[in-house]
């Protein structure tokens, strides 16, 4: 289930976006970037429609995913029904 990242108290989401950037490891190349570097990139994602917030049923928690993950969850629950 998508949730809308506007309707997340301002720090409830900055502390997501934290422990999304903590635990995700992404590449970010050879440059080095801050943590607070990487929070505000996530968080251009999210306005940009590129990230969203899930919540998992199955596994109750929340996480960030891409654009491009969600489609694949979709896809894989197409096939699953």
């Amino acid at each position: 289930m998508i949730i809308p990242f506007e309707q997340l108290d301002k720090d409830t989401l900055y502390n997501l976006i934290e422990s999304y950037v903590l635990r995700e490891g992404t590449d970010y190349g050879e440059q080095e970037f801050s943590i607070e570097s990487k929070v505000a990139q996530v968080n251009q994602q999210l306005k940009s429609g590129e990230a969203m917030v899930f919540f998992s049923e199955l596994h109750e928690s929340v996480t960030i995913i891409s654009k491009s993950e969600f489609k694949a969850l979709q896809s894989e629950e197409q096939f699953d029904e």
